[in-house]
């Protein structure tokens, strides 16, 4: 995961950063892989709750149940998944936090 981070370009290294920092915190136990190239965040037996991808011009945080989540995520949707893009300077460290609180909490996708 780390090795990872460190490989992000600019200024998305430091939002990926600031994610890992913010899922760590609010997830003590949380388990931690990088599969499909991103990295995943998830709880044994629970499956993964949420993951994030570096674009061009922005980073992609991807939470899997997201319509569950409240407010729901409003940048883009896939079934029950919802994101949000962060772009340079947008990252809102206490909607994160608690939509990471809000997807902790749910059953996952998959296992982990």
């Amino acid at each position: 995961m780390q090795a990872y981070i460190a490989a992000m370009p600019g200024w998305k290294r430091d939002v990926g950063r600031q994610l890992d920092e913010l899922i760590g915190k609010t997830v003590p136990h949380v388990r931690k892989a990088v599969r499909w190239n991103s990295p995943m965040y998830g709880i044994e037996g629970q499956g993964w709750f949420a993951s994030f991808h570096v674009f061009t011009n922005y980073v992609k945080v991807t939470f899997f149940k997201g319509t569950s989540l409240r407010p729901v995520p409003s940048g883009g949707a896939a079934q029950e998944a919802r994101w949000i893009d962060i772009h340079e300077g947008t990252l809102d460290a206490a909607q994160l936090t608690e939509w990471i609180r809000q997807a902790a909490a749910i059953p996952g996708w998959g296992k982990s």
